[in-house]
């Protein structure tokens, strides 16, 4: 029988402060600390009162090999003290109304929660502030959320507007791996994204502009402006559904995915995981700094009627194909529109890329909805000649998307490309 014990703050609200602390100015810039203090909450929170060893947190977390050992390596030890200092220095400016407060106590890693108040400050002796169930051992689940809010705009070709959006999703996913029942052509297409020793990250999205909403916005340009007054937290509306899908999808295939927009993307995460990157690289910036397609280029026209419009730039054409792609223009109402699905190689030989991109965010969308489609993800396979998990290649696949109204209705598969 179960016996539950509630405690002052439940466990989601001691994941959204996890949460805005690995956003906050303080961290974000630091990956290895980001994930050192989500390992460090989520043991806590999962296993309370088992204490973590060092030599776990160096080879789980720090990617030290088995042979590490922490008398000689004090690896832990500093990154531990450096997530210390980070903590203080948030709550010392960029949160000190905060009602949550993290600590790592000096001599331990296991995470504590402070509840604040008002007029009295921290609440001491708060215990393990989390609602836990003490059940008989079982095989164990967790459950994952994550929240992304972001002000929506059309970001390519069309007007700016904005509008607040919010995904938020929580399921419970098993660790036991992918299920029976998931669809060969979702455990073929995305076998490489599933069996790693770390969960894909999805970076979507999120252009520079400058300006106020209420009194407009544009593009940021180096040429003229100065960078201190880039917004850099907007993205698209196709954008924002696309998560909403790739997280549906991942929840099927028993996954975690983490989330991060392209502004906070670091080469320590080309280099460590599995990539998802969703928008173009002329929204999604972060697609400059790493290898990306060749066979399907986004480029702006340099010249003509349709000069500074989005196509794509078709490298090595078939007979009978187009050199270019180029969806409707600017300043009518989007009505079609090509997008780029592809598989690189990561940094790492051993990691792998995806790339999901639109010329517009409606593209976008559209090429996410076409991996999490079952029919069209076995139109590919067929189309690339794999039916087994493991043989899938690195490709790049061009697709054409007919839009009523803001939305992807019809998208269909123009042509592939096997890459070397």
């Amino acid at each position: 029988m179960a016996v539950t014990h509630t405690f002052a703050i439940g466990r989601e609200q001691c994941f959204q402060q996890i949460d805005r602390l690995i956003k906050s100015h303080s961290l974000h810039t630091s990956e290895s600390l980001c994930k050192l203090l989500r390992y460090l909450a989520e043991h806590s929170l999962d296993h309370p009162g088992i204490a973590l060893k060092e030599y776990q947190i160096a080879t789980e977390v720090l990617g030290r090999p088995a042979g590490f050992d922490p008398q000689s390596d004090s690896t832990v030890r500093v990154q531990a003290g450096r997530l210390r200092v980070k903590l203080a220095e948030y709550y010392a400016n960029e949160g000190p109304d905060d009602p949550i407060v993290v600590e790592v106590p000096k001599g331990s890693y296991a995470l504590t929660f402070h509840l604040r108040t008002a007029k009295a400050g921290l609440q001491p002796a708060v215990p393990l502030t989390i609602e836990s169930v003490l059940t008989k051992p079982e095989p164990s689940s967790s459950t994952r959320g994550w929240a992304i809010a972001v002000v929506a705009l059309s970001v390519l070709l069309a007007a700016s507007f904005s509008t607040t959006a919010l995904i938020l999703s929580e399921r419970p996913r098993s660790q036991a791996g992918t299920s029976p029942s998931v669809p060969v052509a979702f455990q073929i297409f995305w076998n490489r994204f599933l069996t790693g020793p770390q969960q894909p990250w999805v970076i979507f999205s999120n252009g520079s502009f400058v300006g106020r909403p209420e009194t407009g916005m544009r593009y940021f340009n180096p040429a003229s402006d100065t960078r201190s007054f880039i917004l850099d937290h907007y993205t698209g509306v196709g954008e924002v559904l696309a998560i909403h899908q790739l997280d549906g999808l991942f929840g099927l295939l028993n996954r975690p995915i983490g989330v991060k927009r392209g502004a906070l993307f670091t080469l320590d995460d080309a280099k460590n995981n599995d990539l998802i990157f969703v928008g173009s690289p002329s929204e999604n910036l972060t697609l400059l700094d790493i290898p990306g397609t060749q066979e399907f280029i986004f480029q702006r026209l340099d010249s003509g009627p349709r000069k500074g419009d989005l196509a794509v730039l078709n490298v090595h054409a078939l007979p009978g194909e187009p050199r270019i792609f180029l969806g409707g223009p600017a300043n009518n109402p989007t009505t079609k529109d090509y997008a780029v699905v592809s598989l690189l190689p990561g940094l790492d030989p051993s990691r792998s890329i995806v790339i999901l991109a639109g010329d517009t965010t409606f593209g976008t969308q559209a090429a996410v909805e076409f991996v999490c489609r079952e029919d069209s993800v076995k139109e590919l396979l067929r189309r690339l000649g794999v039916s087994k998990p493991g043989e899938l290649k690195p490709f790049e696949a061009l697709l054409h998307v007919k839009i009523a109204h803001g939305v992807p209705v019809m998208t269909d598969l123009v042509s592939v490309r096997h890459r070397n």
